[in-house]
Formats: C-alpha cells, structure tokens, sequence
C-alpha cells in the first residue's frame, strides 16, 4: 500500500491536522473515525459508532479518550484535544504529536514530551460494534498514563445536550456499563460522571447544522507504564447481537484483549489483499478501502454508500458493484447479494433504499445498474447457475419497463425510456431544494437509455447462454439503439443530456425540449460494455476541456448557465451545487472506459486521484470534490462508488 505518514508540520498544524481524516470499520456498518489532530470536528468522530438493524442506523458511544501523562517530576501533560463553543481549543495534545501512521489501515499517533514517547493504535474487531486502543511507551522513564473516558448515546446524526439526566452508570467488572448501551473495560477504572459542555465541531458549523453539543465524562482509566514496551489496553463494546455479525456481541460477552483484536485487524488486512490481487501499491490501498463498504447485515452482504453518513442505496451499490467485489476477489459475497437485492424486484423496479424506515422505490437507473452488476459478474466469474437462477427477475425488469411502472417509467413508442413525476429526482442527480429537483431531468436522460440498451444486451446474451433464447429483449434493444443514435446526437457536438422533456422542466429563456448542456451523463453512452455508440477522440477531448478534473469530471461544465463552482455552505447551497458543476470521482470510470475505446492515452488520468489517497479520507477516495481549483473535497470522505470505479478503471487499464 502507499505510505500515508505525516510528520510535525502536519500533525501539529490544526488545521492541517485536522483536514485529514481516518476510518477503522467493524464490517457490519459500525465504525471509528477521527482525525490526524484528534481533535474532533464533526458530529460523527468517535471511536465507538454502533451499526443498528440497517448501516444508516447508527449511534454514538464512546467519543474519546483522552490521554494525560504524569512524568517522574510530577508534571502532568494532557495529549487529548477538544474544540470549544467559544472558539478555543483545549487541551492541544497534538502540539506534541511527532508522526501519525496509518499502517495496514489501522491509526497510529506518537507523542513526545522530552525523551518520553507515547504511541496509540486502535482497531475494531470484525463482525461486531467494538474497539481495541492500545497505549505503549516507547521509550523515556516510567510514567502514568490516565485515560478520560467521554461518552454519549445518541444518533449518529444529531446532537445530545445536558438539558436532561447523565448517562445511567452500571459497575460492571473492569469498567462500566454507560446507559444500558455502551461497556468500557481496562485497567484501574475510577467513575466520574459530569457533563462537558459546549464541545464544538467546525466542520458542522461550516456545514450549517448544529456545531455544539454537550458530552459525558464517565470516569477514566489509570495505568502505570513501568518501562518501555509498557501498555494500557481499553476495550469499548456494544450489543449488536441483531446485526449482522458474528453471533457475538452481547454486552457480557467481551472481545479479545485489545492487543489481540489489533493484531487480527492487520492479519485480516493481509488476507484482504492477497484476495485482491493488487498489480501496485495504489490498488492495494484501494482494495482495502473498497473493504470498509462492504458488510454484514442481517439480509446478507451489503454496501454502506459512503462513511460517515451514508447507509446502503442500491444504485451506488450496484455502480460500485465489479470495482467491490469483482475486482477484489469478493464474487461468492457479490453473489449473495445480488440474489438478495433481486428479491426486492417489485414492478420491474429495485428497490432503493430502506434506511428512512421502509423499503423505498424511487430510482428510474438503479435496476438498469441491477442488469449490468448481474451480466457483469455472470461474464467475469462464468457462474452461469446465477445466471439462470436470476433470469426471471432480469425479465421482470425488463418486462416492467416494457409495459410501464412507478413515476411514469416507461418504455416510449421509440423504444427510449421516458420517466418523471412531480416532484422527483430520478436519476442519480437526485438533489431538491424545498422539494423541488435541482436537476430537472424528467424525460428520457442521455445515461438511462444507455443503462437501458445495454441492461438488454445483458439480458439478452444471459438469456441465449442459460435459456435458449431472449424472446423480445433483442428485438426492443434494437429499436432503443435505433432511435439514441438518432434522437442523442446534438448541434453542439455532443450529446444531449435528456431528450423529449416536458418544455417546464428547462426554462433558460425558451421552452426546450432537449436539453444540450454539457454534462458528463454522456459518458455511459460510450463507455458500457454494450454501449450504443462507439466514442470518437475529438468528442472526447471536447468532454475532457469542459468537464475533466484531476479528480474526475465535473458534473456540468463552467461555461454552462447555472454552474456553481463551490460545493460549500448550509444544507441547501450544498444540494443547490451538488450536481451543478460540483466534481464526481466515481465518473472517472466512465471517461476512462470511454477514452480508452476511443484511442485517447490515459496514461496520467489518474494522477490527481492517487495524489487524492492522503489528503482528506485517507487512504480513500471522497464523495466530491469542488468544481473550481483547488477542487477540494466535500462530501463523505469515504464514498464506495468513488472508490470502486477508480480501482475497477484501473485495473482495467
């Protein structure tokens, strides 16, 4: 993998320090998630974030823990760091940070006060909510180590504030137990039990929601480091027995001990990558973060969308799919999922998401995504009795969209899929303001009906391989090719972005019905492995002058009416720029596929997206990225899609 290091210019830089950020995952939907200062600058760091039933369902537990070193002399040094409601920040532990690591995937901090140097790792056991951090001396005379234990149990998402009781306190052996949810277990255990008010996340703030909340400290930890070599273990466990996992994972059942759970979570690093097969150390980093997204639910196999927020959706999931699991060696959990996901068929249609609480049907590309995730893993593994045994639900698919389902999907007399109702957002430029779609593309979309003629020659050829024949499948792709080559092509040299839209939905001036503003949807039209036309390089170099960036393709080009080049600000002036000229990495696969067919070198297309591996989610790549130099990153800083499709286009390089 690529060595991400920083040193005392970075770690001891608060802003620098705290613009990197890491991610451990427990592989049920959980997490642990900082960064490089320590100082927390979002509602979701923790060390202790706990997966319910479904990923998006997740709850804070154990915040922090801060460490204090008591030398020979009697000085007291504290290493943690909190920012303030008032603006300070207190204590700045990370004034001393000389390196942090991260080594096999896992955190490592070192601090050093004079000729005493303390290192931190931690990691999260696998198939279940619970950490392992590991404190060591490293050289320098004895020492106390205390730990101060903060904790709060809330949604992953909001706030909890000290306007109500303290958090239930529970002796339990070797610690406690904090509000019935969360144990703590280690060495020389003393309760507290106070509120800490005002704890500020920046990030929030520049995010316009709630900056401030209020946390419990529960009480702390004590150990005497009596030379070096010397550590203090603490576990942090929840009960997530109705997950996923393993089995395990009542609050009476303890991990292993925490050097023990560490060094399981670097031999599992090792087995992730001889899976995966990296050809270099930018895939091997790849590989392992395409690992954090895929988990254990109780349905089976799954996708989170992107850490910190995300939950499972099955267009990303079925986007992400051959990068995450075809191009990690992961295709027996790939199985499971897809013959769990084509149990949700209903009116030819995916199912999308369930983290609001129920099943939601609300995409017109996700099931066409579901057509090219199941041709492509029956085409790479040859697993031709998945193919047969998903056949039906491929034809009722097909067989929805023929005869008309949900949101006006529908197949046009021209063979094109049409779609739209007030008020949504159906293709994956998805965003509303006030309710209302911030990128009308109701009508037939450019990507739609490539995902449309090329979920058909799909199902056509798995048809034909296990079947005997496609029946009208064939017959109706040929007239969806038929009429995108003639209706697609536009003026401009490019392609139109939708075609046959409701003349309200594009007001620049003029009723339109088509809408030819340069965006990147066009791609697909290139770029599938049953694409309807063949990409030409001054297309492409026309594409790549208005859209490409070292991150990838921005979603509409600058000069272009209503661009927006910052995706920055309160929630709706992100949504309002989400897909307005904000940059999407997981397109880089599309233009990658699409240039190498058409001759264009791709050499170096990847050059800023490997630079982009130690500079916001690290080891990772991010949701999005601002339209305008220095294009950086927003979002989640840890997005699947992203991921998958840079280390699928690259190995397909």
């Amino acid at each position: 993998m690529i060595e991400i290091r920083f040193g005392p210019q970075v770690c001891t830089d608060l802003a620098a320090g705290t613009a990197r950020e890491w991610l451990v995952t427990d592989g049920v939907g959980g997490y642990a998630m900082g960064t490089v200062s320590g100082v927390r600058t979002r509602r979701y760091h923790g060390l202790l974030v706990v997966a319910g039933d479904v990923p998006a369902y997740r709850r804070m537990g154990l915040v922090s823990l801060d460490p204090a070193v008591t030398l020979p002399s009697g000085a007291r040094v504290r290493l943690g760091g909190h920012e303030w409601a008032d603006g300070t920040v207190d204590p700045r532990g990370f004034d001393l940070l000389e390196r942090f690591d991260l080594d096999d995937g896992l955190p490592r901090w070192r601090w050093r006060i004079g000729d005493v140097v303390i290192e931190r790792e931690l990691a999260m056991t696998r198939g279940r909510a619970a950490v392992a951090v590991v404190h060591r001396l490293l050289s320098g005379p004895p020492v106390r180590l205390d730990l101060a234990a903060v904790c709060t149990w809330r949604d992953a998402h909001g706030e909890r504030r000290a306007d109500g009781p303290g958090l239930d306190m529970a002796p339990a052996a070797g610690g406690v137990v904090v509000d019935r949810a969360v144990r703590l277990h280690g060495p020389g255990w003393r309760p507290a039990g106070q509120w800490w008010h005002g704890v500020r996340h920046r990030t929030e703030a520049e995010r316009g929601l709630t900056a401030e909340e209020d946390l419990w400290h529960a009480g702390g930890f004590t150990a005497e480091l009596a030379g070096p070599g010397a550590t203090c273990e603490v576990l942090a466990w929840a009960d997530n027995t109705g997950t996923g996992g393993s089995g395990a994972g009542g609050l009476a059942d303890p991990p292993p001990p925490a050097t023990e759970v560490i060094a399981a979570a670097r031999r599992r690093t090792r087995a992730v990558l001889a899976g995966a097969r990296p050809a270099d150390a930018v895939e091997a980093t790849l590989a392992l973060a395409a690992d954090a997204f895929v988990v254990d639910t109780p349905a089976g196999p799954d996708v989170v969308a992107g850490y910190p927020w995300f939950g499972a959706w099955s267009r990303d999931t079925m986007t992400a799919y051959e990068g995450l699991f075809l191009c990690t060696g992961r295709a027996d959990e790939g199985r499971d999922l897809l013959r769990a996901y084509a149990a949700t068929v209903s009116e030819g249609m995916l199912a999308n998401t369930a983290d609001t609480g129920q099943v939601e049907y609300n995409t017109v590309d996700a099931s066409l995504w579901f057509l090219h995730a199941v041709a492509r893993h029956v085409t790479v593994t040859g697993d031709t009795d998945l193919a047969a045994e998903l056949l039906p639900a491929l034809r009722s698919v097909v067989d929805g969209h023929l005869a008309g389902t949900r949101y006006g999907i529908r197949v046009d007399t021209d063979g094109l899929l049409t779609s739209g109702a007030p008020g949504t957002a159906l293709t994956w430029m998805d965003a509303r303001v006030d309710g209302r779609p911030v990128t009308r593309r109701a009508g037939k979309p450019v990507e739609v009906n490539a995902l449309w003629v090329n979920g058909l020659a799909g199902v056509a050829a798995l048809a034909n391989r296990v079947a005997g024949g496609a029946g009208p499948v064939t017959a109706a792709r040929e007239r969806a090719v038929e009429a995108f080559r003639r209706r697609f092509p536009a003026p401009t040299g490019w392609l139109h972005d939708v075609v046959d839209a409701p003349a309200p939905a594009y007001p620049r001036g003029v009723a339109a019905e088509d809408d030819d503003l340069l965006r990147p949807n066009q791609l697909l039209a290139w770029s599938l492995p049953a694409a309807p036309l063949t990409p030409d390089a001054r297309t492409l170099g026309v594409l790549a002058a208005g859209l490409l960036t070292p991150l990838g393709p921005r979603s509409l080009a600058p000069d272009s009416p209503g661009f927006l080049g910052r995706h920055r600000g309160g929630p709706a002036d992100r949504d309002a720029a989400y897909h307005q000229g904000t940059v999407w990495p997981w397109l880089i696969g599309p233009y990658a596929d699409a240039a190498r067919r058409a001759g264009v070198p791709i050499d170096e297309l990847f050059t800023g997206i490997d630079s982009h591996l130690p500079e916001f989610g690290l080891g990772s790549v991010s949701e999005t990225a601002d339209g305008l130099a220095p294009h950086t990153a927003t979002g989640c800083p840890f997005q699947a899609w992203s991921v998958a499709e840079v280390l699928r286009a690259r190995r397909t390089a």
